[in-house]
């Protein structure tokens, strides 16, 4: 069976997950979060991208990136390879460390951009790692609160309308929200609700109401269905439930 083709982001943004293989830990101490974000700050520099936000959890990564110069795979080999050469030598073990291969979602409207970057931040709560994300050491939370040391901080501000020390209460606010946001996840069996599965739909078909793939063309609705299928773990009866479109056809898809 061929492996899916990437989805390319045409605003150059991306919502990335690494996970460590076999859902492995991958950050043991904080020496290793530390060698992570120095191989993602050498590479910044080298390939040109721009990082918005980041959240190192135990076993996988969460990050948003805009690519400029370099391609996304090219990028993501030399943050991987650099962290894994350096994690075997310390822990005297050979082969990979990271799933073969990352997943990635493009992000190409500021609404969404906003909803990655707060999904990002709230990661350590949902996981029942910190009580307050101001807490969580290993995301750039603290970063656009503070020094920006990695992130490039002027996007998500201006998207936020926030200017200044005082201002950051709109940051702040906005990040602590609680919400139902479905966005890429590291859990590929991960069951959803009808109602987020179906702003899912509308968000990444750029529709008003679910039925409305029905009228797409046949190549570009089973692009949809197949990326509801493989991307968000939409059931096909689920999929057929809110779209109207036949058990059949999604299936096929």
């Amino acid at each position: 069976m061929s492996r899916k083709a990437r989805q390319k982001s045409e605003s150059g943004i991306y919502h990335i997950i690494l996970r460590g293989i076999n859902r492995q830990t991958i950050f043991e101490d904080e020496e290793d979060h530390i060698r992570f974000l120095q191989s993602l700050q050498r590479y910044r520099d080298k390939c040109g991208f721009e990082i918005y936000a980041y959240c190192l959890m135990g076993n996988h990564v969460h990050l948003l990136i805009k690519v400029c110069i370099e391609p996304l795979e090219q990028i993501m080999r030399r943050i991987c390879g650099s962290y894994v050469y350096w994690y075997n030598l310390k822990y005297s073990r050979i082969g990979n460390l990271f799933q073969d291969r990352f997943k990635s979602e493009p992000v190409e409207n500021n609404n969404y951009f906003l909803t990655v970057l707060r999904y990002i931040h709230q990661n350590p709560i949902k996981a029942g790692l910190a009580g307050d994300i101001r807490n969580y050491m290993w995301s750039s939370y603290i970063e656009y609160l503070g020094v920006a040391k990695l992130i490039t901080v002027g996007y998500a501000f201006k998207l936020l309308n926030t200017y200044g020390e005082k201002n950051l209460i709109n940051f702040v606010k906005y990040n602590n929200e609680i919400n139902t946001n479905l966005c890429l996840d590291i859990n590929e069996r991960k069951k959803i609700s009808d109602e987020d599965a179906r702003n899912v739909i509308k968000r990444i078909s750029n529709v008003i109401n679910a039925v409305d793939l029905q009228t797409f063309d046949i190549p570009t609705r089973n692009k949809y269905l197949k990326e509801l299928k493989e991307q968000y773990s939409m059931s096909i009866r689920q999929i057929e439930r809110l779209t109207g479109i036949n058990r059949g056809v999604v299936n096929n898809a």
